[in-house]
């Protein structure tokens, strides 16, 4: 089933390219979200409206990524007057919450507390994003953008090869709920997960969906599905209140903007680290000779910005509305001039910190890429963490939780499960954002444009990153998707590389000049991205051969 997925989507990713007459574009991790924002936009919706269709629709037919229980960011460009803006969807601690939550008697981190089960979980913002965007964007009504979802929830989505192999994978957590055992381990004979093709149906989800459309964000926050989902919270462990979902709010934020050679950056802002992150790299590239440089010598050059800034992320940044952090100096390209005086253009910079969990596993989260007609955008990276996110379906809501409050720094110098080192600045506090790295882009100059994203938790930002040197660099859409990736993150000191794409001497002069190389078992990365000619009014769109994606222009 996957294999004839991903070759639905190689052909029409390779079938868009150079056709003027198709002027709308979808990219998205499951073939039925990317119809369901074509459903939405052949209605007479914009990018906006099938945003909400693919986000919802992703929610019912990919739960290991994302989902209502979770949460996101929304990067949209409004044609009509160039308006750029950020939907923080991102969830937030519980108000009960507290910086030591997750240590044991001992003063030990816990850290299964802050993966699996309901006190892992944080207040959830995908259903008053959806709200957020219909009322403020879109043209139809929730009723309208919907009902795919929903009826998706109903008739149920095909179990896959991807889904079977993370089911398998936080077997365990999703044992612990009868819920989440009765919906998605159906099948337990013989030790199994439901059996490829088999259908998985989510009726309790499709009331869930049902109420908000009929009642917007009050229908999750408040009322019978707020009172469902604390009771379940609760019973299980956890620490949610009706106030806490009562107060939630969706906040707008001004996208974080960059320039690296002509070109115009638009990414994510805080609590995102991936627009800050993402334009420290590509300032400190701007000093370093990486046109003009051999293949090893530009990845080892690559290497050392990835290091920098990922030790930046790990030092200043957390959610801003809790802490001051050095925007404005972090972004600047004077700094960028001092990270990169350092580098030595034939060694590796040394680490001094201890070497942080390697394992993660970088598989989950979910994006897609919209343009319309018109030429609104949006680039929407949406999480519930780790895959199926807690695992914990709360009693007769059908709704998957999250366990975001693991992006928090539990513990001071700790690594989360994506191996990612904290500070003070993203210590865990009631009512904050957990830091992360989801990084939808826009990257364009007068004559091409990029909607690009990405799901691989830590390396997100990285993959983002190669992404925009090889749209420069002048790659079609599904080369750009398709190439080999490395990854650096600080802690721990080594270079990740996929185990498909690189050659043994490549590694072998990298290790020559001081790099320690982990060769991964597998790829990673579910890549959805949209190229214009805006000159030609030419699209084309791609879909990462590594996931089951859709990418289509009609």
């Amino acid at each position: 089933m996957k294999l004839f997925l991903v070759v639905i989507c190689l052909f029409f990713s390779a079938n868009t390219v150079g056709n003027e007459n198709k002027q709308a574009a979808i990219a998205s991790a499951h073939p039925l979200a990317t119809q369901a924002g074509f459903e939405i936009l052949e209605q007479g919706g914009n990018a906006f409206d099938a945003a909400i269709a693919v986000s919802a629709a992703l929610a019912v037919v990919e739960p290991t990524g994302s989902g209502l229980g979770g949460g996101g960011f929304w990067l949209l460009h409004r044609a009509s007057d160039g308006f750029q803006t950020m939907i923080d969807g991102r969830e937030i601690a519980p108000s009960a919450a507290h910086r030591d939550m997750y240590l044991n008697q001992s003063g030990e981190l816990d850290k299964r507390l802050s993966l699996d089960g309901a006190l892992a979980a944080a207040i959830p913002g995908v259903p008053a994003a959806l709200d957020h965007l219909s009322k403020k964007y879109g043209r139809l009504t929730l009723k309208q953008t919907l009902a795919p979802a929903i009826r998706y929830a109903k008739q149920g989505f095909e179990v896959t090869e991807h889904f079977q192999r993370l089911a398998n994978f936080r077997r365990e957590a999703l044992n612990a709920s009868a819920d989440s055992q009765a919906i998605f381990l159906r099948s337990l004979t013989n030790n199994q997960v439901p059996a490829l093709g088999s259908l998985i149906i989510q009726k309790q989800l499709a009331k869930t969906l049902e109420q908000i459309a009929q009642q917007g964000r009050d229908g999750f926050y408040q009322g019978e599905i707020a009172q469902k989902l604390v009771n379940s919270v609760q019973q299980a462990g956890g620490i949610w209140t009706l106030k806490d979902l009562q107060n939630y709010q969706i906040k707008e934020r001004t996208p974080i903007s960059a320039t690296y050679k002509g070109y115009k950056v638009t990414s994510a802002a805080l609590p995102s680290s991936g627009g800050i992150v993402l334009t420290s790299m590509l300032n400190q590239l701007e000093y370093l000779p990486l046109s003009v440089a051999a293949p090893v010598q530009r990845q080892h050059l690559i290497v050392e910005v990835m290091r920098r800034a990922y030790f930046d992320r790990s030092q200043y940044l957390g959610d801003a509305d809790f802490v001051q952090v050095p925007i404005q100096q972090l972004t600047s390209k004077s700094y960028a001039k001092e990270l990169v005086s350092d580098i030595d253009v034939h060694s590796a910079t040394s680490n001094k910190n201890q070497p942080a969990n390697d394992n993660a596993k970088g598989e989950d989260t979910t994006h897609f890429s919209i343009i319309d007609k018109e030429g609104n955008r949006v680039a929407a990276t949406l999480s519930i963490n780790y895959p199926f996110g807690s695992g914990f379906i709360a009693k007769g809501t059908g709704v998957l939780l999250n366990d975001e409050m693991d992006d928090f720094s539990a513990q001071v110098g700790s690594a989360n499960a994506y191996g990612l080192v904290g500070n003070q600045a993203n210590a865990i506090e009631a009512n904050k954002r957990p830091l992360s790295s989801m990084t939808p882009t826009f990257v364009e100059n007068e004559h091409r444009l990029m909607i690009i994203g990405t799901p691989g938790g830590s390396r997100i930002i990285t993959m983002v990153l190669l992404g925009i040197l090889d749209f420069i660099d002048g790659k079609d859409a599904q080369t750009i998707v398709s190439q080999p990736r490395f990854h650096h993150q600080y802690l721990p000191n080594k270079v990740q590389v996929e185990s498909i794409g690189f050659n043994t001497k490549a590694l072998k002069k990298l290790q020559q000049r001081g790099h320690e190389i982990k060769l991964l078992n597998r790829q990673y990365g579910n890549m959805q991205l949209i190229i214009q000619s805006k000159s030609e009014n030419i699209l084309s769109a791609a879909s990462d051969p590594r996931g089951e994606g859709l990418s289509l222009v009609q």
